[in-house]
């Protein structure tokens, strides 16, 4: 690839055609043993996050709910900034405000949940839920008030976000009555049981600039936030404290230091020894670069991170047991970040996005079986922005309504059921080899697979970090373990890669229109689907064994669902 620069400063990355050198691979096998049990399958996958509230209940906003409450049998999370952040209401990129405190003349609270509750209901009203995050600091309680809310753009210093809304409190027991009355409120909107199924986290990355404080005053802010969510419902799930990358010292001890802090500290509040934890949150990104004119994923820089939080959590044995929630889990740091002039975040559009993803799911899976700790949920950090150009380069999951290949890959680990089984590839790197070099040496072609209630799924991708054509691959599976007597099951085959489940190829085919026709952006919205390979078909099974074969572009991923 090679950047460069066109009309308006835009930035963009363009794939050259290269001649590869290498000769096409040899077949690849990959062998799925479907009665070979490896452990229940938890969609991790689940939960998704954004800066923007008000963008929730907007047409699009509101369409991408729907669909991703869709992906899982089990219910999708929805976790969001800015949730008690100051103003009317209006978003811009990183930026959104409920107004749900202020104060009258007297300084006495005034609450106002209309607008959080209007996120809320729609996520409710689509069959998902709030993972909710306690923040930022309203305009009132704030130490530092002023300024207050930023007009950052992406050609802009991101600390020019950190306002006053990143500030601690004034009073602290009025902070803690906000919580109160908000975890109140719920209970009587949305009923006890609703509410017990929630997460309560509190605030941000506080060990960098969206916390304007010490530790300690995070800490206290804990004691306060985490004693209000329990008064008000002794049974809702409260943690947090959803800091930065772990494998960073500072990172690390501001989380260890937290968790000693619930473990043996004085509490604020009661003056007790600890505080209430239900969840440990954390973030983990990685760091693509462009290298040679090309970009190249950090899949080895996110996946240390991972590692390093569950290590951090597995060292203290009585907090081992408890969910860990990864609450941001991406590529990079900042989804509003555009690739026009962020040319490293140009694998956003492209099938890179979704096979990283895919190696990272079961990778992230894997540390956390082997640290012995309890994954909760993996947080893509990507949703849409409204008003924004087609394909613009942002990290979304969809753009003005039109879905973006990276969406079908969760559409994919949607459609895994039951327990994972043993599947193993004669062309996978493997955990050691991917956390100390990435995918560099070689492409990962590699997968996972689940065996439920009359059905096999097996996901398998190729992948390399590196954003370079190379020949397809021809791939060789065989699935065994099948139940006795069976003669036939009914394969589908669905796939992402250039030519399906992909509308950013399409799009570029049109001619990148940024006013689509009616007929252009209905053929946009079917390409964003998740797509077949082929037509199903009814195969044989002999000895309890099936065998496919097929042919695997760079990038692509196939889910192959056996049902009988």
């Amino acid at each position: 690839m090679r950047v460069v620069m066109v009309k308006s400063k835009l930035i963009c990355l363009i794939i050259l055609p290269l001649v590869a050198a290498a000769q096409v691979p040899q077949k690849v096998r990959v062998r799925v043993d479907a009665s070979a049990r490896t452990g229940p399958w938890a969609p991790v996958f689940r939960y998704f996050g954004y800066d923007e509230p008000n963008y929730t209940y907007m047409p699009h906003g509101k369409k991408l709910v729907g669909e991703l409450a869709a992906i899982s049998f089990a219910p999708v999370y929805f976790r969001t900034h800015n949730l008690l952040v100051t103003g009317d209401g209006t978003p811009a990129l990183k930026w959104g405000s409920t107004n749900a405190y202020t104060e009258d003349a007297s300084g006495n609270p005034v609450y106002d949940w209309s607008i959080v509750d209007k996120i809320f209901d729609t996520y409710l009203q689509a069959g998902g839920k709030p993972l909710v995050e306690i923040g930022f600091m309203p305009k009132a309680l704030s130490v530092k008030p002023e300024p207050y809310q930023h007009s950052w753009a992406p050609d802009k210093q991101y600390n020019q976000i950190f306002t006053g809304w990143a500030y601690p409190p004034k009073d602290y027991a009025k902070w803690g009555e906000l919580v109160y009355q908000w975890v109140r409120h719920s209970v009587e909107r949305y009923g006890r049981q609703q509410v017990e199924s929630w997460w309560w986290e509190l605030w941000n990355e506080p060990d960098i600039g969206y916390w304007q404080g010490l530790p300690e005053e995070y800490n206290k802010l804990y004691d306060y936030t985490a004693d209000a969510v329990k008064r008000a419902l002794p049974s809702a799930r409260v943690g947090g404290p959803s800091t930065t990358n772990p494998g960073s010292p500072k990172a690390a001890a501001f989380l260890r230091q937290f968790l000693e802090h619930c473990l043996k500290g004085r509490n604020a509040v009661t003056g007790k020894t600890g505080a209430p934890l239900d969840f440990i949150s954390f973030h983990a990104k990685g760091a693509p670069q462009v290298v040679d004119g090309r970009i190249q994923m950090g899949t080895a820089v996110e996946l240390r991170h991972v590692d390093a939080g569950y290590q951090i959590v597995a060292s203290y044995p009585s907090l081992k047991n408890l969910p860990i929630i990864v609450s941001e889990w991406d590529p990079e740091g900042c989804a509003a970040c555009s690739a026009r002039i962020y040319p490293q975040n140009a694998y956003r559009n492209t099938t890179l996005y979704p096979s990283n993803t895919a190696v990272l799911l079961k990778h992230s899976i894997d540390l956390a079986q082997r640290r012995g700790v309890k994954l909760e949920g993996l947080l893509t950090w990507a949703f849409e922005f409204e008003g924004q150009p087609y394909f613009d380069g942002f990290r979304t999951l969809a753009t003005n309504g039109i879905d973006k290949p990276v969406l079908n890959i969760f559409r994919m680990a949607g459609l895994m059921q039951g327990y994972r089984v043993r599947l193993s590839s004669d062309g996978a790197l493997g955990l050691d080899e991917i956390l100390s070099n990435g995918v560099r040496r070689q492409a990962d072609i590699d997968g996972m697979a689940t065996a439920g209630e009359r059905q096999v799924a097996v996901m398998i991708w190729n992948y390399h970090d590196n954003a370079a054509p190379a020949p397809p691959v021809p791939v060789q599976t065989e699935i065994s373990g099948l139940p006795a007597g069976l003669t036939r099951v009914l394969v589908e085959h669905f796939r992402i890669d250039e030519r399906h489940s992909n509308a950013f190829t399409v799009w570029k085919e049109m001619g990148s229109p940024q006013n689509p026709s009616p007929e252009q952006y209905a053929r946009l919205e079917a390409a964003g689907r998740l797509e077949l390979l082929e037509s199903p078909r009814w195969t044989p099974v002999a000895k309890g064994t099936v065998r496919l074969e097929f042919s695997l572009p760079r990038h692509g991923i196939s889910l192959l669902r056996l049902t009988w």
